[in-house]
């Protein structure tokens, strides 16, 4: 046997020799032609003819060495099967759910969110028009976000040093809206007890920012008009002019055409804002915006309420996009911080008030429609096919082409 053994195992085989019988082993075996293979073998001792002989019964282990590496590849090509079910999977759920390790928040300036083409291109005006005094009019529904552009023109601008000072126009009384932009007097008028310096005299070398512009009364646009032109006012109750350095920035929800037709709004006026108009669009144009505006609004939240959402659920993705939002930026902040509040999961469900579900419908295969058609028709002929009175006339068919449609349909009279 030494003979086949190959070289680098006989000395293992003159080991095994003084092993005790039963001891499996394995040796590296060389054919004729060179070529070589494991064998597993294991001596037994019988009695033969009053003597004890050593037999070894061998098993040649290439065979099982392939099945063992079909095995493994099979192994393998099972494990990169699971490993594609597994990305087929998530990626089905990434369709179904906005992950948040798929949101690239887009803050193209510090407080303003939004990845639309609409949003980019008015941001793009904004900073050409930051670094001018060119007065800018802002216009766009409720909630849009019309103060945070203002904010981002005013911060972009060489005036940022300086406070931004907002005047809601909508807020104050008719009656003190004057004395509130240009200051008084002491003794102006009944109640004025002591000198108040106005919103302008505040803002010199600044920015002010004149909020819902539209509602201000005639009489006050009229003095607004001439600081706009000659930067120039005098208080309630004095002659002494007051020259102030302003760079204005008015914005309205109102429609200021209309209104100047409707003598509400001074068309000089008009003119002079008017220099440089940015119209936001409203939230329902930018549903590219939703997503990042949503994850902004979770992270301002998350923080005050001690909580962690990863997801958001499947349902709510399609009511958020399908919903019209006639209460903009500002309706999707209050929707999203109720659901905040609400949820108790890493999961963020989210109720959009008024969305009513789309009723599922289905559809009738054409052959169906079809066949129905045809019955109607023949019933209303009592079955008459052909002739004047018969449904080919009525279809607008050959009667031999309806015949046929019949029996494909499987239309028959019942009995």
């Amino acid at each position: 046997m030494i003979d086949l053994v190959a070289p680098e195992s006989r000395d293992k085989l003159k080991r095994l020799q003084a092993q005790p019988p039963n001891t499996p082993y394995e040796l590296i075996v060389q054919r004729k032609d060179g070529k070589t293979f494991p064998i597993l073998g294991q001596t037994r001792e019988l009695e033969y003819q009053g003597e004890l002989v050593r037999i070894s019964a061998v098993r040649d282990m290439s065979f099982f060495q392939k099945i063992e590496n079909e095995i493994i590849q099979t192994n393998l090509e099972l494990t990169n099967a699971l490993s594609e079910l597994k990305e087929l999977k998530e990626k089905v759920v990434a369709e179904n759910v906005l992950l948040r390790e798929e949101v690239r928040h887009v803050h193209i300036h510090k407080d303003i969110v939004g990845q639309s083409d609409s949003m980019k291109s008015v941001l793009v005006q904004a900073e050409q028009v930051a670094n001018t005094d060119s007065t800018v009019l802002i216009l766009g529904e409720t909630g849009t976000g019309k103060e945070l552009l203002a904010r981002a023109i005013h911060e972009m601008s060489d005036r940022k040093d300086k406070s931004l000072i907002i005047v809601n126009c909508a807020a104050m009384p008719s009656t003190l809206v004057e004395s509130e932009l240009f200051g008084r007097e002491k003794g102006a008028f009944t109640g004025a007890l002591t000198r108040q310096i106005g919103r302008f005299e505040i803002a010199d070398g600044a920015t002010i920012f004149l909020d819902e512009i539209g509602e201000l009364p005639l009489e006050t646009q009229s003095k607004l008009l001439r600081v706009l032109q000659e930067g120039q006012f005098e208080r309630l109750g004095s002659s002494k002019t007051i020259k102030v350095d302003v760079r204005i920035i008015a914005a309205t929800n109102r429609d200021l055409n209309q209104e100047i037709l409707e003598k509400r709004f001074r068309e000089d006026l008009f003119y002079r804002l008017n220099v440089f108009p940015l119209e936001i669009p409203p939230l329902r144009h930018r549903l590219d915006d939703i997503q990042p505006l949503v994850w902004s609004f979770i992270d301002q939240f998350a923080d005050k309420m001690g909580k962690r959402i990863k997801k958001i659920s499947a349902s709510s993705v399609t009511r958020l996009q399908q919903y019209s939002w006639p209460g903009n930026i500002r309706e999707l902040r209050n929707v999203i911080e109720r659901a905040m509040i609400k949820s108790m999961s890493t999961t963020l469900n989210i109720e959009v008030p008024g969305y009513v579900e789309e009723p599922f419908k289905s559809y009738k295969k054409l052959d169906d429609v079809e066949r129905e058609h045809i019955l109607s028709v023949l019933e209303e002929t009592h079955w008459i096919v052909s002739g004047p009175n018969g449904a080919a006339l009525i279809l607008d068919m050959k009667p031999t082409t309806l015949i046929s449609r019949m029996k494909k349909l499987g239309i028959e009279r019942s009995k």
